[in-house]
């Protein structure tokens, strides 16, 4: 009861967190708090509060929220707590769409034409998917962890391989790739966040419910399948989970680092749970992450914006330098 207890008031406080961080997104941007000031008498700067910034700040903390909900399966799925979102070669397979779908019909993710925005996003989110599909093909099901932990590491490769190649053959695309690849909120609108919310709630409602699994594969497959539970059925179904949350954040705001993997560390660093809450805890942890780093993005070198993916990089991985560090030798991560 502590723990459900202690959960309870972990959510509670990271929604608050992130109530107060949206208030605050809304007002960060290159005009700064005169839009929120004026948005009342002036149709212009209510504008940029409604379609521009409000629509970014909550499709950041959706995005996070898959991201760090992906996270949280993923080291539940594969026993090992530096597992990521992106291993079973989704990240690879999006860039490479997005290569493709650049180098073919020469856009930009820069664009802001609907048709233009939503074959990139399109793209990306197929690339993702068949990323993943390659990943199941060569590690032939989900029987074997280690081995499907294996294939994703060479899919991610070999697809990052022809990314490049890609790339080298289109220079005219390199920088729209860049832009790709250093992640951004900047063009999430009201239907990415419609997209996103749906496909953030079809993974907590399934990934929570199979919680029960995940603690008895923490145990190991031996003492799981022991005690009757459906081990290959329900990996199989948190590997769709994973590849589909994953894809759908990667597929509206790119390649963004760190969050899925620090948002289940941060939340075992406060309290111990199970991997039900677990999962649900992470996914807010992720939507916080996220939120709050968009919004210090814009903030920190206003009116320009540094790219949310470089910002997240540099504070996830200084966390986890900083993690190691404290952990004493052999007590794992």
């Amino acid at each position: 009861m502590s723990g459900a207890r202690h959960s309870l008031w972990l959510g509670g406080a990271l929604l608050l967190v992130a109530l107060a961080a949206l208030v605050l997104g809304v007002g960060v941007g290159s005009t700064g708090f005169d839009s929120v000031l004026n948005a009342h008498k002036d149709p212009v700067a209510w504008q940029i509060l409604w379609e521009i910034r409000l629509p970014r700040t909550l499709g950041a903390w959706v995005a996070g929220a898959l991201l760090g909900l992906a996270g949280a399966v993923a080291q539940g799925l594969f026993r090992n707590p530096l597992a990521d979102p992106y291993l079973l070669g989704s990240a690879s397979g999006a860039a490479l769409g997005v290569a493709l779908a650049l180098a073919l019909f020469g856009s930009t993710p820069f664009a802001t034409q609907w048709l233009v925005r939503l074959g990139l996003t399109g793209a990306a989110f197929t690339g993702a998917v068949v990323g993943v599909v390659l990943t199941l093909t060569l590690a032939k099901g989900v029987q074997h962890t280690l081995r499907l932990l294996l294939a994703g590491v060479i899919v991610g490769v070999v697809l990052g391989a022809a990314r490049d190649l890609v790339t080298i053959a289109s220079p005219d695309t390199l920088q729209a790739m860049q832009g790709f690849m250093l992640g951004s909120t900047g063009f999430v609108g009201w239907a990415a966040c419609g997209v996103m919310a749906a496909m953030l709630l079809a993974a907590v409602l399934v990934a929570a419910s199979l919680g029960r699994v995940l603690d008895g594969l923490a145990l190991g497959e031996a003492t799981a399948i022991s005690l009757g539970l459906p081990l290959y059925a329900v990996r199989a179904v948190l590997v769709a989970v994973l590849a589909l949350a994953t894809g759908a954040a990667v597929a509206q705001t790119g390649l963004i680092a760190f969050v899925g993997l620090a948002s289940p560390h941060l939340v075992r660093s406060i309290v111990k749970t199970t991997h039900g809450r677990l999962i649900v805890l992470s996914a807010l942890m992720g939507g916080l992450l996220l939120m709050s780093a968009d919004v210090l993005a814009r903030w920190i070198i206003a009116p320009q914006e540094l790219p949310v993916g470089v910002l997240t990089a540099v504070l996830g991985g200084s966390y986890l330098l900083w993690l190691m560090h404290r952990r004493r030798p052999g007590a794992g991560l």
